[in-house]
């Protein structure tokens, strides 16, 4: 028995929206992984885009546990000397990109080169409830009721 391999013109792209309000932030961002990679299909190839599209609505209402929305430190470099920045979680959350905290989370977690590049193009992610892509009809896929964590509880 041959060991499956699917082609890219074989590929069925799906449209999935998820409402990330109460969400935990963590936990939202590896299930958009796997659907940006397409691991929860049973044609996954690793060296192939075969994920979804996925649609992120109410991205400024996802949540953090414990105390990482006011200690989680976020860095990054300029790349002149001495040039090490830092922002906490909270000011970007109250700032003026709150998605970027998903966005960021999500690109960590898929690989790095030109196929995670590509799956990254494949996910979009609103602050707000609007959103542009009601032409695709997106289905709607329901993180909370995956596991009783993923939402966080008092």
């Amino acid at each position: 028995m041959a060991t499956f391999s699917q082609k890219p013109a074989e590929v069925e792209k799906k449209w999935v929206i998820i409402d990330a309000e109460g969400l935990v932030v963590g936990r939202l961002a590896s299930v958009i992984a796997m659907r940006l990679r397409g691991k929860h299909k049973a044609t996954f190839t690793p060296h192939v885009d075969d994920g979804d599209n996925v649609i992120v609505i109410n991205a400024d209402k996802v949540v953090f546990t414990g105390k990482k929305y006011s200690d989680k430190v976020y860095y990054w470099h300029t790349g002149f000397a001495g040039g090490i920045k830092e922002r906490t979680a909270r000011q970007i959350m109250e700032g003026r990109f709150p998605e970027r905290v998903l966005e960021k989370a999500v690109e960590r977690m898929v690989p790095r080169g030109p196929l995670g590049r590509r799956q990254m193009k494949n996910l979009r992610v609103y602050a707000g409830s609007n959103h542009p892509h009601e032409a695709q009809q997106p289905v709607v896929l329901d993180v909370a009721k995956l596991n009783k964590k993923n939402v966080r509880s008092a």
